[in-house]
This record gives structure tokens, sequence and C-alpha cells, in this order.
């Protein structure tokens, strides 16, 4: 009886399992094939190609003063064009007399040999001058704005100089001909009037290739003096007097750099096809190509010519040659991936990113797993951007374009106390990356995606 009983239990296991079974496969049993969503993966590999960029526009808060030598990225050399603000229809009280004038540069830090000695010189721009509401190269020429004729002051110094107390400013003293030149009030009745009369500073290195001032501040500072005579007193009181005539947002300003060895670097990089660079100011972008037409025909037949739908799309940039101890300058910290139609107005319409135009990446270090081995890359996911540009051919009824070529570009960005993005402009400050390219065999420049039809 008890046997029985186990064959009679081993058989509704059997049958109960039995039943499961066809009912967990039912739904794919009646669902038609063309209804199922697929879901895809896949690797595609771009192009990419080392852009050397003459000039960029860009209103700065901030400026670089002097000449560095990178072997890798060849010469920066740096210098300033500015204009001062007065102000407003200041009156020097009656009686005052002219005492002194001064040009002070303020810098935050210094890059570079801090002993190296630069020699400066401040000359007045006497030819032409800016307009406030244009935008300016960062390759102009000087000649255009100045003869170098008025010599305004001239410095041999360091940026960290221990026989200074003030290590922080460079204090330039104006010659007697100007202070009694510029003593005259009657242009302080509108900025555009005083700009007539004084169209601003040129601010140039003659030498030194090693230092890198990041200047903060310019100023330009009037001294005079007054005497009155109290009542009831029998002496004269002195009232010293400084006004302050700032280059400030108020008027307008252009860092110019130049890179004189640009052709011998150029030829000198291009030897490396294994790797791509990006380095700033005005240097060197990569300008990435995605292979837009031959990623929607694979991503089509991967899903069976159904409804495309892009979840992500990661492009992977990763850094090489990376070593603090041997870099010459620092890490680029934040790039944007923008479309090249769209570089220029981008940065001149002071746009922030947007997933269908520009997309910001960060320097990111990760170890892999708990090998003690970091890697060093930026990310971009362009799911958004490929798909506007898929979506935009469809309307069009027309095939999309074979490629979509992108451009890498450095950048400063800034947050607000929320850690909201709410600035971005070109960066330039002295900063370097070296990249792996598109055709580098240990690996390539690739964008992952992964996708689904249905």
């Amino acid at each position: 009886m008890k046997s029985h009983s186990i064959v009679l239990l081993f058989l509704l296991s059997l049958l109960t399992f039995s039943c499961t079974d066809n009912l967990t496969n039912l739904g794919n049993g009646i669902q038609p094939v063309s209804d199922q969503i697929n879901v895809g993966t896949d690797t595609f590999h771009v192009s990419t190609e080392n852009i050397f960029v003459d000039s960029m526009f860009t209103r700065q808060d901030s400026f670089l003063l002097g000449s560095f030598y990178d072997e890798k990225y060849g010469s920066t050399q740096a210098d300033i064009l500015a204009q001062v603000n007065c102000p407003i229809d200041f009156k020097y009280p009656p009686g005052s007399i002219a005492d002194s004038a001064l040009v002070v540069l303020y810098y935050r830090s210094w890059f570079g040999d801090q002993y190296s000695p630069m020699d400066v010189n401040i000359y007045e721009m006497n030819k032409k001058t800016f307009s406030y509401p244009s935008l300016y190269p960062t390759n102009l020429d000087p000649a255009d704005y100045t003869d170098r004729s008025i010599n305004l002051g001239q410095r041999i110094f360091k940026a960290k100089d221990p026989t200074r107390i003030d290590s922080t400013s460079i204090i330039f003293k104006l010659s007697s001909d100007f202070v009694n030149r510029f003593f005259n009030d009657t242009y302080y009745t509108s900025s555009s009037k005083f700009i007539d009369f004084f169209k601003g500073l040129y601010i140039t290195p003659n030498f030194g290739s090693a230092t890198m001032l990041n200047i903060k501040q310019i100023d330009l500072e009037f001294y005079s003096h007054y005497t009155y005579t109290k009542a009831g007193a029998d002496t004269l009181t002195k009232v010293n007097n400084v006004i302050i005539f700032p280059a400030n947002s108020e008027v307008r300003q252009v860092n110019r750099f130049l890179h004189p060895d640009k052709a011998l670097i150029k030829q000198k990089l291009a030897q490396r096809d294994s790797v791509n660079y990006v380095s700033s100011p005005t240097n060197i972008q990569t300008q990435v190509t995605l292979p837009l037409n031959r990623m929607k025909q694979r991503m089509d037949v991967g899903i069976n010519n159904k409804k495309l739908t892009l979840n992500s799309a990661l492009l992977r940039v990763e850094a090489t040659e990376v070593d603090e101890a041997t870099l010459a300058q620092p890490i680029v910290s934040y790039m944007m991936l923008i479309k090249e139609s769209a570089v220029d107005r981008f940065f001149n319409k002071n746009e922030l990113p947007s997933d269908t135009c520009a997309i910001r990446g960060t320097y990111t270090t990760s170890q892999i797993g708990t090998t003690g081995v970091f890697e060093n890359y930026y990310t971009f996911d362009v799911a958004a951007l490929v798909a506007n540009e898929l979506k935009i051919a469809k309307e069009n009824n027309t095939n999309p374009a074979e490629n979509l070529k992108m451009r890498l570009v450095p950048v400063r960005v800034a947050f607000n106390s929320s850690s909201v993005l709410t600035s971005v402009k070109q960066q330039f400050l002295m900063s370097a990356v070296t990249i792996r390219s598109g055709k580098n065999t240990k690996s390539p420049m690739r964008i992952k995606v992964v996708y689904s039809g249905f």
C-alpha cells in the first residue's frame, strides 16, 4: 500500500510540473513574432583627427599673460588688450593737484616656473579701440590698435619674488607726461567719451618662456591731492585721492594667444595616429566623426526593421600618458562634445549643453575592479543627439547623413549654489590631455549602444 502511494505522488508531481511549464511558455506560444520586442547591443568605432584652432571668441573674467613652451604642444604666448572704465561724472575737487598714476596687475596664480624672470611692457592703444557689442578673436593683430610709440611702463619681475611683500600684484608706475595728460575730468561724462580720449592698454611680455600669470584684475590708479583750511584753523589740511579706472565687464578686453611654432608641432603630432590631442588655450581640439548612417543600418537589421528606440549610446574617450610626474600642463577637467557646425554659435551665444547639440564630459579616474590599476576617461551619452539626427532625416524622408562631425573642446564650467550648471566657456587657462584615437590598436575610441525595436 505504501509503494502505491509513492507512485501516485510521483505521478501527481510530474503532472503539476508539466502544467506549470506549459503555463510559463503560453504567452510566447501565442504572441506573434512581429509583436515581440527586440533588444540589441553594438559597438561602433569612430574616426578622429587633430584640429589646430586659430582663435576663439570669449568674454573672459581673467587673463593669461606670459609665454610657455611645452615639448609636446609647443609654444604659447599670451598678451592683453584692455579698455578701462571711468567714474562717470566724477569731478576733481577745486585746487586738486595730480601726483602719480599706476597700472596694477593682480594675479590669482601662475603656471610654470615661479622664479623665471618676465619682462612686461605696457603700451597705450593709440590707433583704435574696441566696440563693446562686438566679439573679437583671440588672434587679433595688436598693430591695428597700437603703434607702440607710447610706452607707459616696463618691469622685469618673477611670479614669486621673495623680496616683495605683496606677491600677488605687479605695479607699473606711469610717466609724468601721462599723469599730466590724463588729469582731465572733462572726459568723464560718459564711457564712450572717455574711451575716445583713452583707448586702452596693450600689455605684452618681451621675454621669458616658462611662466604664465593668471591675471584676475587690471586697474589704472590715478593719485591726486588737494588742500583746504578747516574753520577756525590756521593750517592747511591735505586730502589724498585715488581714483580707480578698472578693466571691468562694462568695457572690452581681449586676451590674445599665439602659437608661433604651430606648423612644426602639427607636423610632429601627425606622426602618431594612435592618439589625438586636446589643449588650451586656442590650440588643439579633436574632431570625432560618428558613422551615423552605418549605425542606423546595423540597428535596423538588429531589430528586424521595427520601430527603433536608442536606449543609450556611450562615447568613451580614454586619456593616456597621464603620469602627473611628467605632465607639463594640468589635465583638461571638462570637455564639450559639440556638433562641429554649432561650435562658434554655442560659445558666441553663451549656450548651455543640450543633448541634441552639445554634451559635457568630466575627467574621471576609476579603478578596474580590485586590480589596483586605474583608468582615466571622459564619457558622453550621444543617444539623444543621434536619435534626433535620425528623426530629422525621417521627417525629411531622406537617409541620415553618412557621418556626423563632432568636436571635443576644452571648457570652463560654473555652477550655482544648487550645483546647477550656469555657464560654459572655452578654456583659456593652460591645460591639455592626450586621448586614444579611433585608430588606437589597444583601445580605439568607440560608441557602445543599446537599442530596442517593437
